[in-house]
């Protein structure tokens, strides 16, 4: 047995590769490693240094000690999103290659007889398999790259490196599995969106990172316990809208007026005398 050496580690999966048919899932493979290939290049990394365990929808890759982390994850998965985006602008969305990608760094045995032994390898494994991870890139149809990076990752590259992708656009999150035993937290990001105004409703106690209450794409925020509107969205008797601001009450806008929910992309104003 060799020794165990520290290194990065990338685990990539294609998403809704089972539901392709046969010859779907074999173009996809090509596609798969060509774009991988030529983004890699596009930055100027050689993919053929990369120590790689493959599966049919992804691969995990133990890179090279030489290669720097913060160009792997401020400049090669940019450019691996953009590719992707092109790729994928022309195609139906059945054939398209939307990708999620797990990011960590660990001691691994590069000698396995069967893979990579090391719980790092475990780690970005089930980072990259996570729910919430699935869930940010679904509720993005146009995004080409969900990366989820570990704690350690994001404290030591993604906050003190800052390439292309800014630290705050990340988000933190809480990678459950509670069949094995494994809870830890992680940070989120959806390549070219804004993933810190998304709410994933079906994992409670997920929290965003932003300081205001996070609203869904194009939904208009509330505050707790105020719904602000009548039936159908519509504002209160005495109450009027313009655009996405809603105004209730005789004196809502002038002295006494006060805006309650959050700063942003709509906000409910009201006087004083309704509170």
């Amino acid at each position: 047995m060799q020794h165990p050496e520290r290194r990065l580690l990338v685990c990539v999966d294609m998403e809704r590769y089972s539901r392709r048919g046969n010859v779907q899932q074999y173009e996809a493979q090509q596609d798969f490693h060509r774009l991988l290939r030529e983004a890699a290049d596009g930055v100027g990394m050689d993919r053929v240094g990369w120590a790689t365990q493959q599966a049919g929808d992804g691969e995990l890759a133990v890179l090279p000690r030489e290669i720097p982390e913060a160009r792997v994850i401020g400049r090669f998965l940019p450019e691996l999103n953009r590719r992707l985006r092109q790729y994928n602008a022309s195609r139906l969305p059945v054939a398209r290659i939307r990708l999620r990608v797990a990011v960590h760094q660990g001691m691994v045995h590069l000698d396995g007889a069967n893979g990579f032994p090391g719980q790092a390898v475990v780690m970005v494994s089930r980072l990259c398999d996570a729910t919430p991870v699935r869930r940010a890139l679904a509720a993005f149809p146009d995004a080409g790259v969900a990366l989820v990076v570990s704690s350690d990752i994001y404290r030591d590259v993604v906050t003190e490196y800052p390439e292309e992708i800014r630290p705050d656009r990340f988000r933190r999150i809480e990678v459950v599995q509670p069949e094995k035993g494994f809870s830890e937290p992680a940070w989120l990001c959806v390549l070219d969106e804004d993933v810190t105004s998304w709410r994933d409703d079906a994992s409670p106690g997920q929290q965003p990172s932003s300081l205001d209450e996070a609203v869904k794409p194009g939904e208009a925020a509330q505050p707790s316990g105020e719904s602000g509107t009548g039936h159908g969205g519509e504002p209160p008797a005495g109450g009027i809208r313009t655009g996405n601001i809603r105004v209730n009450g005789q004196n809502a806008v002038g002295p006494g007026a006060m805006a309650i929910g959050s700063i942003g992309r709509d906000a409910i104003l009201r006087p004083d005398v309704d509170r």
